[in-house]
């Protein structure tokens, strides 16, 4: 089977789950559900590929096994964190100006553009499983850019989690850890993440999917991560200005002096 041929059934399989999961949204009246399916629909998109992969060797089970790793953790860290809580803001403004269109708007600009932007991120990962060629030292590099990004998401995730439990912080800004040194380690271990896996692509010839991490690293800065998020957030919590005078937004660095 031809590598188009490969990522068009990939294509097909997460549109089909992309369906089901829409289709869940409305029975629970809550489109968050999707937010969920972000991690784990990569690794679906991995294991697929892999399953069609002919003789598969072990730069596929690398990019398998990381993609996994990263996937399973992101969807499990999600669907803690969001357990019992009522839909994001984000679907009730759109479902509030859509009235009774949300159901089918939300079909196409919610569910289907989700799975048409996996699957495009994704392309290393589906094209690096192909070549069988023996590991290089791109691999190594790739395979540590990589544990970089998974350690910013996970202890990133861990201190913001630590931080919210504690009642005496509501409504403070996060400034400890790792998010003394970015304003978003979670988003910037993210980017890592999907380099470190081009890095691996590139190693067995995949090196024309770059479009992949780009694209997470324009949706991360521009789209849906930083740019999304810091958009109000001076709103609700006015001590945020001064942390973004003092930290870097994306990428680590020493803290900026107070005045």
């Amino acid at each position: 089977m031809s590598l188009l041929q490969v990522g068009l059934w990939n294509l097909g399989i997460v549109l089909v789950l992309m369906v089901a999961l829409w289709v869940a949204s409305l029975v629970k009246r809550d489109a968050s559900i999707v937010d969920l399916f972000w991690g784990a629909g990569f690794v679906v998109i991995a294991w697929a590929t892999f399953v069609q992969t002919a003789d598969p060797g072990t730069r596929a089970v690398l990019l398998v096994a990381l993609t996994t790793v990263w996937g399973l953790r992101l969807t499990g860290y999600l669907t803690w964190r969001n357990w019992g809580r009522e839909e994001d803001y984000r679907y009730r403004a759109m479902r509030d100006k859509h009235g009774g269109n949300f159901r089918w708007i939300s079909l196409f600009t919610v569910f289907g553009l989700q799975g048409l932007l996996m699957w495009v991120v994704s392309w290393p990962v589906q094209a690096g499983q192909s070549a069988a060629a023996s590991l290089r030292p791109l691999d190594i590099l790739g395979v540590g850019v990589w544990l970089v990004g998974i350690v910013f998401e996970a202890v990133g995730d861990y201190q913001l989690a630590r931080f919210k439990r504690d009642p005496d912080n509501a409504g403070r800004v996060m400034r400890e850890g790792l998010w003394r040194y970015t304003r978003h380690p979670n988003y910037f271990g993210d980017f890592c993440v999907w380099w470190g896996l081009y890095a691996i692509a590139v190693a067995g010839g995949a090196w024309w999917t770059a479009f992949g991490p780009a694209l997470m690293t324009f949706l991360l800065l521009r789209f849906s991560g930083v740019a999304l998020l810091e958009k109000t957030i001076t709103e609700r919590r006015p001590e945020y200005a001064e942390y973004m005078r003092q930290t870097n937004a994306f990428f680590p660095g020493r803290p900026k002096s107070a005045g």
